[in-house]
């Protein structure tokens, strides 16, 4: 059996309080259980802007999780911040120098949720603040019903990498999201549409493996998400 790549998850981040009195680091365990089942080894990653690279020279992949914040909208250039905007700065410090590192290098890298947000910023991208302040007639993208459930459906471009991986022209999938990708960044595709026209999926061709979804695979729900992880691990060396 050949060696299983190590993939690096990035973790969420919570001041004293709960889990523990003093600040703490958490991460659902389905994301380690999808990139095991899938093959490969997860490891996880602590907010050391300063360390990125080093972190990412003993890496195969990466993984830039979801999480319950957003990105500091300066970051794109926007001169507002809406209203139900919360950051976690040195996350995101952290997560932009992983991900830069991890691109420089070719390494295969897929984003899910606010993931997908930072891979899009990351190129360039801007990003729609709140979703049912700026898209008409919008679909509940923070879905009311549990999170391994489906939200709604998502149209795949035809000729996309995710198209192919999933092989089929539509998903449904879970939806935990107030943000999204609105004007791409330099390079970058839109691989999958809400019904309401929101941007579910995005992905990067010069990039050997790069993309991004706003759903959640790391819950299975279809087999469309576990085939996600997999061609995450084969573009990383799994045997």
């Amino acid at each position: 059996m050949g060696t299983r790549p190590v993939i690096g998850l990035t973790l969420d981040a919570e001041a004293a309080g709960g889990y523990a009195k003093y600040p703490w680091y958490a991460i659902r365990e389905n994301y380690c259980t999808a990139v095991l089942r899938a093959g490969g080894l997860p490891v996880l990653l602590p907010h050391e802007p300063g360390e990125a690279s080093a972190y990412v020279d003993t890496l195969a992949g990466l993984v830039i999780t979801g999480g319950g914040f957003d990105i500091d909208p300066a970051h794109f250039g926007a001169s507002t911040r809406h209203a139900t905007v919360k950051t976690k700065d040195r996350r995101t410090a952290f997560e932009l120098a992983a991900t830069e590192a991890a691109l420089s290098r070719h390494l295969p890298v897929l984003g899910i949720c606010g993931g997908a947000q930072l891979l899009n910023v990351v190129f360039g991208g801007t990003l729609i603040q709140h979703i049912p302040d700026e898209v008409p007639n919008a679909l509940a993208h923070e879905q009311p019903n549990p999170r391994d459930q489906p939200g709604h459906d998502v149209a795949l471009a035809p000729e996309s990498l995710l198209h192919r991986i999933c092989g089929a022209p539509a998903l449904a999938v879970n939806s935990a999201h107030h943000q999204a990708a609105k004007e791409v960044g330099a390079g970058v595709s839109v691989v999958a549409h809400a019904p309401d026209g929101v941007i579910e999926a995005i992905e990067v061709p010069a990039q050997r493996f790069c993309i991004g979804v706003q759903w959640h695979p790391e819950f299975a729900i279809s087999p469309s998400d576990e085939a996600i992880f997999s061609a995450l691990m084969a573009a990383a060396g799994a045997p």
